[in-house]
């Protein structure tokens, strides 16, 4: 890591990205309450399915945040995945659910899918941008 040259974005943006790993391990306990669940392809996944989903997204997760912390080549690509999985879910969500039932509601909607759409496309570009830096 002598020779890192990880700017302070993508260092924010790992550790970002652990934190949300540990949030998708954790979901099939429920801690954010009993409606808790993965979001996978447009659909809110309980029991079975976000127990093994969960967790795996997790791992990703963490697998993606240890790369931009060591800044591994590898990196760029799952941030790739992860940024047009991102797409596809949010579409997904929002055709399969009905609209929010208040304005509030929308806003906040609004608001997490410009966040996860930037946040997820803009640490692929800077990773991109670091190419020369990844090893």
């Amino acid at each position: 890591m002598a020779n890192s040259k990880r700017s302070i974005a993508l260092t924010i943006l790992a550790i970002l990205f652990a934190i949300l790993a540990v949030s998708d391990i954790l979901k099939p306990l429920h801690l954010e309450g009993p409606t808790t669940g993965l979001v996978f392809f447009g659909k809110r996944l309980s029991g079975v399915p976000n127990a093994i989903l969960g967790p795996i997204l997790g791992i990703f997760l963490l697998s993606y945040a240890a790369g931009i912390w060591r800044m591994r080549r590898y990196a760029m690509y799952l941030g790739y995945a992860y940024a047009i999985y991102v797409t596809i879910n949010l579409v997904l969500f929002s055709a399969r659910n009905p609209p929010p039932a208040s304005r509030g509601e929308m806003i906040v909607g609004i608001v997490y899918i410009v966040f996860a759409i930037a946040l997820s496309w803009g640490t692929a570009v800077l990773l991109r941008r670091s190419k020369g830096d990844l090893t």
